[in-house]
C-alpha cells in the first residue's frame, strides 16, 4: 500500500545531512514532502500511520536480541514464571525513555551523540560515542554468538552460517533504499511472532501467567543476591542505551518532523506491547518445559534450552525456538550496528544515512560493516574470550545506561532544543526516579561482578535500602528543571505550533544554560562514572587473569 500525501519543513531547521529531508519512504506507505493537509477520516489517518510505522516496533523488536533470549530462559528455566512481574513495571520505563528521543529526533533533527556533543562539551561528546562504540561491538559479539548456538541446533555449519548471515546483515542496510531495509526490518519483526506458535504448543497455564505478570514477588527458596542480579539483568536487557542512539537517529533519517510524532507514539507502543508478549513467551515457554525437569534450574544458554524444548516438547517447538533466536539475534546486529555507525556520522559530520549508497557515505558504511565482520570473524576464532566478552557486556551496560538516561533528562528540558515541546515536571519526576532506580541496580551489579563473595544479602538490602531514599531526592530535584504544563485539549492553533516548531541550526542556539539541579546531576555523573569505570575495568583485568575467565 503506498499512500502520497506532501508533508512540510521549516528552512530554519537544523538538519546535518541533505538526505534526511524529502519524502518519508515508509515500509508500507508513502508521505510526500511538503504535505500539511488535514487526515480526516479513518482511511487517511490509518494510511499516514502505515506509512510511519517502524522506528518504534524495530527499536524493541531489536531489544528482544540474543541477550535477551538468554536472560529471559534463564528466569524461566531458574524459577518459573514468578518474574513476570519485572516486564510490566518496566513497560513504562520504556515506553518514557524512548518517547524522549522520538521527540528530540522530529523536532532537533540531529542525532544523540551530535546533541550531546554541541549541548555539554567535547569531554562528554567523546564519551558518549566512544563508550557507545565498546558497548555496542561488544553487544554485536553476542548476536553473533546467538546466531552461531541457533545454527548449530538446527544443523547448519558454523562458519558457513555465521558468514552468511554477516552478509545478510550488511546487505541489507546497503543498498542505497531507505525503504528496502526498513521492509528487511519489519521482516523481522514479523519473525519473532514464530514464538506464539511454540508457547501454544507447550500450553503454559494461562491463569497462573496473568497472576505472575501482576503479583510482585520473588522466588521461594531462592538466593535473594542470585535473584537480584537476575532481576538487573533483565533490566539490563530490555533497556539498552543503543536504543536511545537509534531510534533518535532512526526518525531523523525517515524524516519524521513533529507532525507526525502522534503517530510514532502508536507505533512505539505496539513495539513495547510486542517486545514484552515475546519475553513473556520466553519465561512462560522455558518455564514449562523444564519445570520438574532434571536441568530445572541449571540454564546454560539458549542453544541447550532449544534443545531442552526438543527433548521435552517435541522437534517442531525447538526448531521455531531456534529460528526466532536466529531472526533476534540478526535484527539485533542489524539495529546495534546502524546505532554506531549513526552515533559516528553524527559527531563527525559524516555523511550517514540509509539513503546513500556505500560509495556516498563511505565512513559511516565502513563502520558499519567494520563491526559485523569484526564481530562475526571473532566469534569464528578458536580460543576467542567469548565468554569474557559477554560478561563485559553486562557489566558496561549496568554502568552506562544511568548516564545515558541523565543526558536524555537534560536534554528534554533544554528550551533551545525542544522548544514547546520541553519534558513537563511529571515526566521529569518519573525520569529522575528511573534514574535514580538504574544507578542503584548499577550499584549492586558493580559490587557483585567485583566482589561475588562479599555481596551477601545484607550489602544488597542497604543498597536497595540508601536506594529508595536517593530515588525521592532525583526524582524531586528532576522534577524541577521543567516547567509546569496543564493537561488540557490542544486547540488548533496550538497544533500548529508545535508542528511548525524545529530547533534551529546548532551555529545559532545559544549557550546552554544549566540549573542548579542540571548541574548537580552533572556533577553525580561525574563522580558516578569515574569510580563505576574503575571499578569495571579492575573486573575485566580480573576475569582476564583469572584461569576461568575465557
Amino acid at each position: 500500500m503506498t499512500m502520497h500525501i506532501k508533508q512540510i519543513d521549516s528552512p530554519n531547521s537544523s538538519v546535518l545531512d541533505e538526505a534526511h529531508v524529502g519524502h518519508i519512504y515508509g515500509a508500507l506507505g508513502t508521505i510526500e514532502h511538503g504535505d500539511h493537509g488535514p487526515r480526516t477520516n479513518w482511511r487517511h489517518r490509518l494510511r499516514t500511520f502505515l506509512a510511519i510505522l517502524g522506528p518504534g516496533l524495530i527499536v524493541m523488536v531489536g531489544d528482544n536480541d540474543a541477550g535477551a533470549f538468554g536472560t529471559y530462559a534463564q528466569a524461566g528455566q531458574n524459577y518459573g514464571t514468578a518474574l513476570l512481574w519485572t516486564l510490566l513495571l518496566l513497560v513504562p520505563v520504556l515506553y518514557v525513555n524512548q518517547e524522549m528521543v522520538l521527540r528530540l529526533g522530529a523536532v532537533a533533527r540531529v542525532g544523540h551523540a551530535r546533541l550531546i556533543l554541541e549541548r555539554f562539551g567535547k569531554f562528554w561528546g567523546a564519551f558518549s560515542v566512544i563508550d557507545l562504540f565498546l558497548l555496542n561491538a561488544l553487544t554485536i559479539i553476542t548476536e553473533f554468538i546467538g546466531i552461531s548456538l541457533a545454527l548449530s541446533y538446527l544443523g547448519v555449519s558454523k562458519p558457513l552460517g555465521v558468514a552468511i548471515s554477516a552478509v545478510v546483515v550488511m546487505g541489507a542496510a546497503s543498498t542505497g533504499d531507505f525503504r528496502r531495509f526498513e521492509r528487511f526490518a519489519l521482516a523481522l519483526c514479523a519473525g519473532s511472532l514464530l514464538l506464539i506458535p511454540v508457547f501454544v504448543m507447550v500450553h503454559p497455564p494461562v491463569a497462573e501467567l496473568a497472576r505472575d505478570m501482576l503479583i510482585v514477588q520473588l522466588p521461594k527458596e531462592a538466593r535473594l543476591n542470585e535473584v537480584v542480579l537476575l532481576i538487573i539483568a533483565i533490566v539490563g536487557t530490555t533497556i539498552a542505551p543503543w536504543q536511545l542512539f537509534f531510534q533518535q537517529s532512526y526518525v531523523i533519517d525517515k524524516r519524521i518532523t513533529p507532525r507526525f510524532i502522534r503517530y510514532e507514539r502508536v507505533d512505539l507502543w505496539i513495539g513495547i506491547i510486542v517486545v514484552v508478549i515475546g519475553a513473556a513467551a520466553i519465561m512462560a515457554i522455558t518455564s514449562v518445559v523444564f519445570a520438574g525437569r532434571p536441568n530445572a534450574g541449571q540454564f546454560v544458554d539458549a542453544g541447550e534450552v532449544a534443545a531442552g524444548i526438543e527433548r521435552y516438547a517435541g522437534r517442531l517447538p525447538g526448531v521455531l525456538f531456534a529460528l526466532a533466536l536466529l531472526d533476534a539475534s540478526i535484527i539485533g546486529a542489524s539495529a546495534v550496528s546502524l546505532s554506531t555507525a549513526y552515533a559516528i556520522g553524527d559527531v563527525m559530520s559524516l555523511k550517514h544515512s540509509l539513503h546513500r549508497k556505500p560509495a556516498e557515505a563511505k565512513g559511516f558504511y565502513g563502520v558499519y560493516f567494520g563491526l559485523v565482520a569484526v564481530s562475526a570473524g571473532l566469534v569464528l576464532t578458536p580460543g576467542a574470550p567469548l565468554g569474557l566478552l559477554t560478561n563485559a557486556v553486562q557489566t558496561l551496560a549496568g554502568v552506562l545506561l544511568p548516564s545515558a538516561t541523565v543526558f536524555l533528562l537534560l536534554l528534554c528540558n533544554d528550551k533551545a532544543v525542544l522548544g514547546p515541546w520541553v519534558n513537563t515536571r511529571g515526566m521529569n519526576l518519573f525520569t529522575g526516579a528511573v534514574i535514580a532506580v538504574l544507578v542503584m541496580l548499577s550499584a549492586i551489579l558493580t559490587a557483585s561482578v567485583l566482589f561475588p563473595e562479599a555481596t551477601d544479602e545484607t550489602v544488597i538490602l542497604s543498597i536497595l535500602g540508601g536506594g529508595g531514599l536517593l530515588t525521592l531526592v532525583a526524582a524531586f530535584a528532576s522534577k524541577s528543571l521543567g516547567e509546569k504544563q496543564q493537561r488540557k485539549r490542544k486547540s488548533p492553533a496550538r497544533r500548529q505550533t508545535l508542528d511548525a516548531w524545529r530547533m534551529p541550526p546548532l551555529s545559532e542556539l545559544p549557550p546552554v544554560t544549566l540549573s542548579a539541579a542540571s548541574r548537580i546531576w552533572m556533577g553525580v555523573l561525574r563522580a558516578y562514572l569515574v569510580i563505576a569505570g574503575g571499578l569495571v575495568f579492575a573486573r575485566i583485568i580480573m576475569l582476564a587473569v583469572s584461569p576461568s575467565g575465557s
